[in-house]
């Protein structure tokens, strides 16, 4: 199996554009499934793996496996079998006609505009890393940018004279987006007064840097905005992923058109913009509960 896997990972890589995250998640998902077919000895690798499939599939439930991962590793099994059929490798798929399980829609966390504010104003800006910090979280909440998107920003994406920054996201796809004039202002900060003390380099290189002028990581930016949401009296339940999905939901709350979301999201099917209208229809429901005299419950009523 190993040589038709790296050949099935370099076409997810290279011909879909697949970033390296989701590569290696279809590399580890995979190999699980070797390793248990390896134990069981019950893998072909041919249009006859149907038995073995469904032997590991019952094994993956049989041990508590959630329907999420369920979903997930089947997603990348049958993405590879497709794959085997379509090279002529093997005559026919035997994952076609397998059905995902049913995981259910699961709302993200998302942050009210008074809490966005409070965590924002956590770090401190006198201190070079505290202004990075305040320069990358204003980033994350006026664009809404991922965080892997973020921290592979170089100096020259950013354009401050006009306002707009330009990341590549999933597949290497291109998006210019606004700054607006708060995160602009502290990217300049940033820029002029903390970056060229934390590296030698002024111009050019990784925008984000760490103490030793290295390019920050995604775990270095996990760990700060726990920190800071901690302090702001938020929780400790707020991933980096959750200053976007602020982002999406307040501007929807806003008027915003969900084309619009979807693009400055860099989604490429607005059906993964949807969810963002099913919280602000909750936030809605909140609203008219809490507001309107008639929804209120009969306790809360004079009588």
């Amino acid at each position: 199996m190993l040589p038709y896997l790296e050949e099935f990972l370099n076409y997810l890589a290279v011909e879909r554009g697949m970033s390296r995250n989701t590569v290696l998640s279809y590399r580890s998902d995979l190999l699980n499934y070797w390793d248990y077919c390896q134990q069981k000895k019950s893998l072909v690798l041919s249009s006859d793996d149907r038995p073995a499939l469904l032997d590991y599939l019952r094994h993956l439930k049989s041990r508590g496996c959630q329907a999420t991962t369920l979903a997930r590793r089947l997603a990348a099994l049958k993405a590879f079998y497709r794959y085997l059929t379509q090279e002529k490798y093997i005559a026919a798929d035997p994952t076609r006609n397998f059905s995902s399980p049913r995981t259910g829609q699961k709302l993200p966390r998302v942050l009210t505009v008074e809490q966005v504010e409070m965590l924002l104003a956590q770090p401190r800006i006198s201190h070079p890393t505290g202004l990075r910090d305040k320069a990358m979280l204003e980033l994350m909440y006026a664009t809404g940018m991922r965080v892997s998107e973020v921290v592979n920003l170089d100096v020259e994406h950013l354009d401050l004279v006009h306002g707009l920054v330009r990341c590549y996201g999933k597949g290497h796809k291109e998006r210019l987006l606004p700054l607006g004039s708060v995160a602009g202002r502290f990217l300049a900060m940033y820029l002029q007064q903390a970056r060229t003390k934390l590296t030698r380099q002024k111009d050019g290189g990784p925008l984000f840097v760490n103490q030793y002028g290295q390019r920050l990581s995604r775990q270095s930016f996990w760990k700060a905005i726990k920190k800071y949401a901690l302090k702001s009296g938020i929780g400790s339940q707020i991933t980096p992923h959750t200053l976007r999905h602020s982002f999406a939901t307040h501007l929807l709350q806003a008027g915003a058109g969900l084309r619009s979301v979807q693009e400055l999201l860099g989604h490429a099917d607005i059906a993964t913009t949807q969810i963002y209208t099913h919280l602000t229809d909750v936030h809605l429901q909140e609203v008219y509960r809490e507001t309107h005299p008639r929804a209120r419950r009969k306790s809360d009523h004079r009588e």
